[in-house]
């Protein structure tokens, strides 16, 4: 595959998201050069410029793009150990020792930075893990910020924290020499700092925590010490998502202070040891205190009501919208379109919102069937012939590229087909992908044997209290598919619309679900009715019915 470069792209290393940039077709025929006309996208590898129209990929037509071929990463160069004066006053001004600097191989030199489009001088921290160097972190004096374009991501400080039961979490690499100047050295930095507040596309910003993933279950205690500012409280709400809220704690900085290198410089070692020791556990467990949340009070005074996210569908959004937190039951009478749509709901999320969504459909296996008709929705095309169309290989390949790191599959073994099971895996995904929506597809599939003397009212309570629960905890959205017993028809021979109420078990769906959907279709016009039957918080959406279009040869819903 080709890279930025070779199109004359001044890009030099990865990215997420769009990135705005000179367009080496036409910029240089413009008064205005410096403009940045043509947008790059770096999860899809495509750029388009708005000025002369120029556009393509760095996948080349008939490409083999193969989605599971190990990533092959850059080994950094060699650091030429280097510290000048200035340097190490400018690190004593931040209270940085010379000692530290050389115990942790920093160094300075030239470096192209992308953002001056020149060559600066910077200083150099380098990341290690054993005596290998993976990864080189540039930082000019303007606070510009580089790494070795395809090099692997880990965090700062990997050493540190091996076989430690308690870590300390920072957001930058100044934060972590300042844990190591007052005797905190099992702490490491994230390698990307916060994702700014107003980001939606940031998961990918955490596939370092892959590398750590042994340490960090292993840990009995996880600090979490990043800048107080919204972007870094928001890195640590993710961190603690992903990490368990359960084992993590969170500093107060003084009023005057943001992060760990601030208070340190303002306040000296002491204060800073206090602030770590003063941290405090994550509240859970039913159990706040209003100097825990009055924090979060102000940002919602602020901020609003969190709404919640586009389904895709304009009429629907009306109705019913996507939120973390909160779990959705679907119902329907059986080949009324539940599945199909649930499917087209999460590429929806997964293109529009980046979220990661992980499947537990036994119905739909084996799993290559089940990304077969994900892949007809995702192109509005069959997958195979049938309907004198059949969706190209070159799209194949293009989609098997979007749906990886995005899409993900969840099947226990048979003798584990349960609900905790389900959840055990989901929370491994949580974790690795930071997967933000799970599908349950259909509830009768998982294996419900219960304890004796359980009855299933009982039992169903249990399993939906422990759905919800893990819906706040890991701050996910969950859609239980659940068929309804088996229903009377009208004087007009129809089936009515199912309810909450008659699904097998009991009430508890009605009333323990955040949100309750039914689907019915009309079989002779495809068209779908939609009902939101239920909807517990009013900034989400609200009950009424919206009609949908299926279009059988895709299975696509418009």
């Amino acid at each position: 595959m080709k890279t930025w470069t070779d199109f004359g792209i001044p890009i030099y290393q990865e990215f997420i998201g769009e990135m705005a940039t000179i367009c080496p077709e036409c910029s240089h025929k413009r008064k205005k050069s410096g403009v940045k006309c043509l947008s790059s996208n770096g999860d899809k590898l495509t750029w388009h410029c708005s000025h002369c129209g120029w556009s393509g990929s760095l996948h080349e037509k008939g490409e083999n793009i193969n989605p599971w071929k190990p990533k092959e990463f850059v080994k950094p160069p060699e650091i030429e150990v280097n510290l000048p004066d200035k340097v190490v006053e400018w690190f004593k001004e931040r209270k940085i020792s010379k000692q530290t600097l050389i115990d942790y191989k920093i160094s300075h030199g030239n470096v192209f930075m992308p953002q001056e489009n020149k060559e600066v001088s910077a200083i150099q921290f380098p990341y290690m893990r054993g005596e290998e160097t993976v990864n080189i972190k540039y930082r000019d004096g303007k606070k510009n910020f580089r790494q070795v374009s395809n090099a692997e991501k880990i965090v700062y400080g990997f050493n540190d924290i091996v076989g430690k039961s308690e870590i300390i979490i920072v957001e930058g690499e100044m934060d972590k020499l300042s844990l190591v100047e007052v005797g905190y050295k099992n702490c490491f930095s994230v390698p990307d700092g916060a994702p700014a507040i107003n980001t939606q596309n940031y998961t990918s910003k955490f596939n370092y925590l892959g590398s750590i993933e042994e340490t960090i279950s292993n840990a009995k205690k996880i600090i979490l010490m990043t800048d107080s500012d919204s972007a870094g409280l928001k890195l640590s709400e993710e961190l603690g998502r992903r990490i368990g809220r359960e084992k993590c704690w969170r500093v107060k900085y003084p009023e005057d202070c943001k992060d760990a290198n601030e208070v340190l410089v303002k306040h000296g070692k002491e204060v800073l040891k206090e602030t770590i020791q003063y941290a405090k556990p994550i509240p859970i467990g039913g159990i706040y205190e209003i100097g825990d949340m009055s924090e979060k009070v102000v940002n919602l005074y602020g901020e609003g009501l969190k709404k919640g996210l586009s389904t895709g569908f304009q009429n629907v959004d009306n109705y019913y919208t996507i939120r973390g937190g909160e779990w959705t039951v679907v119902t329907g009478i059986p080949s009324h379109g539940k599945s199909e749509w649930i499917d087209n709901l999460m590429l929806n999320l997964s293109n529009n919102e980046d979220w990661k969504i992980a499947f537990f459909s036994p119905e739909n296996l084996p799993i290559e069937r089940h990304i077969a008709k994900l892949a007809e929705k995702h192109s509005d095309m069959p997958f195979v012939d049938g309907f004198n169309q059949k969706m190209d290989r070159f799209d194949l390949d293009a989609i098997m590229q979007d749906f990886k790191d995005k899409l993900f599959f969840i099947m226990p073994e048979e003798d584990e087909m349960n609900l905790h099971s389900v959840l055990k895996l989901a929370k491994v995904l949580v974790y690795r992908h930071g997967v933000k929506g799970i599908v349950i597809d259909p509830w009768n599939e998982i294996d419900h044997s219960r304890a004796q003397g359980l009855t299933e009212t009982e039992y169903i309570s249990q399993c939906l209290s422990e759905i919800r629960r893990f819906t706040r905890l890991n701050d996910v959205h969950i859609w239980v598919v659940a068929h309804p017993t088996k229903l009377q028809k009208n004087l007009n021979g129809e089936y009515p619309v199912p309810t909450p109420y008659d699904i097998a078990g009991s009430a508890n769906w009605r009333n323990k679900a955040d949100n309750a959907l039914a689907l019915y279709r009309n079989m002779a016009t495809n068209e779908v009715d939609l009902h939101i039957q239920k909807i517990r918080f009013r900034e989400v959406g609200k009950v009424g019915t919206v009609r949908l279009n299926y279009n059988k040869v895709s299975g696509k819903f418009k």
